[in-house]
């Protein structure tokens, strides 16, 4: 199983190759040459098993240079999710079900993936002979930072570092990262949004000056971001598994397709749901559901990518992004696998921030997703309603999925199951959760929490519970321009 890169495509790695490398040199994402499909009576095998075995089943079509191992991956993984089903999938009725992907320790669907990568990253460097220190640079827009911290703390022979918005975050998000214990972890705020924070992380990966520098003290770069085939690919198992968990629970016959809306800014959990679609999973139209920096959704509704616009801070802050980095995957097969008309596109939007797609490429675009938006009212408006006709507490990003999933639904009619996917614990957005249903006036975050778990006669998950009282370690704040300079003793030698 060989990857290449979006960008060049003689540059082809090996799954633990490219997981290792993170970002292709040159700016390309790594994809697969051709993706797996599913075995003849895959999805009917996998139906008795439990997650881990499922996952470990799904991962081995991807990398099969870790297949007798991937097993012990996983259950060591989501040993420590607080559900049994680690992916729960509930059903709200109206042909609409909710995947919970925040059953993890840092209650987001980031833990999903970065649970897992550490032990792919671990035997990856193992398999292709790396002694180097890997550091790994996160910018984040709220969970995938805590969720890495969590994941990458204390392994041996990595260290990672995260940038986060300063500001841009909510409060528990903020605190999950900035008291994460760990000798071989670094959280710094950057003075800006998340896409900057995101730049500045690809001009370190990107600036040869850097990598020296870096390969002089014994270290190599990689990523725990979504542009990382090592965070990308278990992301394609929950889906895979959920399905077979609607079709345990009579929600739809086997082999019938079902529609899958995911709230994403920086495309990379959608794009998950594809990869499992042309895998062969019966899946028949992807809902891409966006906040109001809806880039994405104005995108697949007209084919322009246009970043000129304002930006948003808004309650569902892990979309507020307008450059997806993800996009550029799928846009390499919408072009043909046209390594020369991604890099058009991309020197397009770095220019002039837009560009735009026309012709067979939009035709396709269109024909795999439908695109929409929530404003921040109709977001509160999901929440309460949610809470009042299902007494079920969702997270904003949630509630923008299911308010774009009905949407569809009340455009399309198509009579298939829903599946939307649940991205974070409603406790990691308790101020937004709670002034949906009630005021959350002269309340802090974790008193809004608590007021919560009153009202739905559920517990304060101790995760959250316990981030007042721990200790801040880390309080480093940088200008956009210094991303580099404030990775201070990461960047060094041991």
């Amino acid at each position: 199983m060989k990857y290449q890169s979006t960008r060049a495509l003689s540059d082809r790695k090996t799954g633990t190759q490219a997981i290792v490398a993170g970002l292709a040199a040159g700016g390309g994402l790594y994809v697969p040459e051709q993706v797996p499909a599913l075995p003849e009576g895959f999805l009917k095998s996998l139906l008795p098993l439990d997650y881990p075995r499922r996952a470990a089943a799904v991962l081995s079509l991807w990398l099969p240079e870790l297949a007798d191992s991937l097993e012990d991956m996983c259950r060591r993984a989501y040993a420590r999710f607080d559900d049994p089903a680690v992916a729960p999938v509930r059903s709200l009725g109206d042909h609409l079900h909710v995947l919970e992907l925040w059953h993890g320790p840092t209650l987001a669907f980031k833990d999903m993936a970065l649970q897992l990568m550490p032990r792919l990253m671990t035997a990856s460097s193992r398999l292709v002979g790396e002694t180097r220190t890997i550091l790994i640079l996160v910018a984040t827009s709220g969970d995938t930072g805590k969720a890495a911290l969590e994941g990458f703390a204390g392994v041996p022979g990595v260290r990672i570092c995260v940038f986060y918005p300063q500001g841009g975050v909510s409060q528990a998000q903020r605190l999950q990262m900035v008291t994460q214990e760990g000798d071989n972890t670094r959280v710094v705020a950057v003075q800006g949004n998340f896409d900057d924070a995101q730049t500045g992380v690809k001009a370190i990966f990107s600036d040869p000056a850097c990598a020296a520098a870096l390969d002089r003290e014994g270290i190599v770069l990689s990523s725990a971001n979504s542009i990382n085939l090592g965070r990308l690919v278990p992301q394609i198992a929950y889906y895979i598994s959920a399905y077979l968990d609607m079709v345990s629970q009579g929600a739809v016959p086997m082999g019938q397709p079902i529609d899958i809306c995911v709230p994403t800014g920086n495309f990379g959990n959608i794009l998950a749901a594809h990869y499992a679609q042309l895998m062969g999973l019966p899946v028949g139209r992807l809902v891409c559901a966006s906040n109001q920096n809806n880039v994405l959704s104005d995108f697949i509704q007209t084919g322009v990518y246009d970043k000129n616009r304002p930006f948003h801070l808004s309650t569902s802050p892990s979309m507020d992004i307008l450059i997806s980095s993800n996009l550029e995957r799928l846009l390499f097969e919408l072009a043909g696998r046209d390594a020369g008309q991604v890099n058009a596109w991309m020197d397009q939007l770095r220019q002039t921030g837009r560009y735009a797609l026309t012709g067979q490429a939009l035709a396709a675009l269109q024909g795999l997703m439908w695109g929409g938006w929530a404003s921040e009212e109709e977001v509160s408006a999901q929440i309460k309603k949610c809470f009042q006709e299902q007494h079920y507490l969702c997270d904003p990003h949630t509630a923008v999925a299911i308010k774009v999933a009905r949407d569809y639904q009340a455009a399309h009619k198509t009579g298939r199951p829903l599946l939307v996917a649940s991205t974070a614990s409603p406790y990691k957005f308790g101020r937004a959760v709670l002034g949906a249903l009630e005021s959350a006036q002269d309340l802090d975050d974790f008193a809004c929490c608590h007021r919560l778990a009153a009202l739905s006669g559920q517990q304060v998950p101790p995760a959250i519970a316990a981030l007042p009282d721990k200790p801040v370690r880390h309080s480093t704040v940088c200008r956009k321009e210094d991303m580099w300079a404030a990775l201070g003793p990461m960047a060094q030698g041991t």
